[in-house]
């Protein structure tokens, strides 16, 4: 399995626009072969930001590339560049391959 995470420093007071803009957006997930699952994750609040993390859990690497390439991947990120004005900086990408999982 892959994980894809994008971390988002979130204005101060923006943080209800920017939890808005995720629930509401059509991100077609569910349609992209080796999707598994979505989260998003509100972290610890700083002085100037709310740190914010999307999380995607992907079969394999191949495939969350694969997305990135898609027209569904393009769809789901048009109007990015007109949200700036919520985050302090642009998002961090982290990927990473799981090695373990623990299931109860």
């Amino acid at each position: 399995m892959y994980i894809a995470m994008n971390r988002f420093k979130v204005a101060k007071g923006s943080e209800a626009d920017f939890e808005e803009v995720w629930k509401s957006r059509d991100s077609r997930l569910h349609e992209v072969p080796g999707f598994i699952e979505f989260h998003l994750l509100r972290g610890p609040e700083h002085d100037d930001h709310t740190l914010y993390s999307s999380h995607t859990l992907w079969e394999n690497e191949a495939a969350f590339e694969a997305w990135t390439k898609s027209d569904a991947f393009r769809r789901a990120h048009s109007g990015a560049g007109e949200r700036k004005t919520l985050y302090l900086a642009h998002p961090v990408f982290e990927g990473f391959t799981v090695v373990q999982t623990v299931k109860p």
